[in-house]
């Protein structure tokens, strides 16, 4: 059987009573840092083989340790802190195992992602989990473009040396979009000794690293967009508002797919929206 194992984001004290036992009774431990891991365990006077188990080798020891399963062994699965399979390869390895009909079960515990919601202090009744932002820029701007109009509270998670750029993109989306107090919650160091919760706006967020630069490990909470915001530019608009703006600016002379383009930029329209009030309008081709 696979165990998939929750270990601590931070405190040491957070982890069960059932992740020391089951650590304890496994055969093998695949672990994303086995450097990391081996503290642990030695903290807590356990003895097992180790295992590396992490991004750059998971094509290869993925098969050794699905090989193991199938035959018989028990083998628990640990990242470096939290639960493993979100945000890293532990994914794979689950699958691959429910695929081969190997059993696999959760021993839960701490994940960073739900502790920050809980703290952030914005709604949990429905949110989304966006992962890392990463640094690709097609990635980044697709993350933007889907967070402009997303009612729920959307959970991330960014290096501490690009929070203030993105911080500034949210400042500016939230300003083009007519919501500039939404609120954004910035979650550092969870369950560490230097552990930090700061709420406001972007705009406040980063005057607050102005002073102090941004350390250690961050996740950030946003609030949902405001369906009520109004038809600020950027913002929710009101389908008369957007087809008046396009028709305007074709009566200036503007190309159809110029004034298109405008038209979504200026009210946040996605593509389908916008070619849905151009059509009653018959003004697009």
């Amino acid at each position: 059987m696979l165990y998939v194992v929750a270990t601590p984001i931070g405190n040491l004290e957070d982890i069960s009573a059932r992740a020391l036992r089951i650590l304890s009774e496994v055969e093998l431990i695949a672990a994303e840092d086995t450097r990391h891991t081996l503290g642990l365990l030695t903290h807590f006077g356990i003895k097992k083989p180790l295992v590396s188990y992490y991004e750059h080798n998971k094509l290869s020891r993925g098969p050794e340790l699905l090989t193991k399963l199938e035959a018989g062994a028990d083998i628990a699965l640990v990242s470096d802190a939290g639960l493993p399979g979100i945000c890293d390869p532990g994914y794979e390895l689950i699958k691959s195992c429910v695929d081969a009909g190997i059993e696999v079960t959760v021993v839960p515990g701490p994940c960073a992602c739900v502790t920050a919601l809980v703290l952030s202090g914005l709604p949990t009744d429905g949110f989304v989990f966006e992962g890392f932002i990463g640094t690709d820029n097609k990635r980044r701007r697709a993350f933007f473009e889907r967070l402009r109009k997303e009612p729920r509270t959307t959970v991330c998670y960014e290096a501490p040396h690009r929070i203030l750029k993105t911080l500034a993109e949210l400042e500016k989306l939230f300003a083009d979009a007519g919501e500039p107090d939404r609120r954004v919650a910035i979650l550092r160091e969870l369950t560490k000794t230097h552990e930090e919760a700061l709420r406001g706006t972007a705009t406040e967020l980063i005057a607050r690293f102005e002073t102090e630069p941004p350390r250690g490990e961050f996740v950030l909470c946003i609030a949902g967009a405001d369906d009520t915001a109004g038809t600020a530019p950027g913002g929710p608009a009101d389908e008369a508002v957007a087809r008046a703006f396009y028709e305007e600016l074709i009566a200036r002379g503007a190309a159809p797919k110029a004034a298109l383009k405008d038209t979504m930029e200026k009210y946040g329209l996605t593509r389908n929206d916008a070619y849905r009030i151009v059509k009653v309008t018959g003004g697009h081709s």
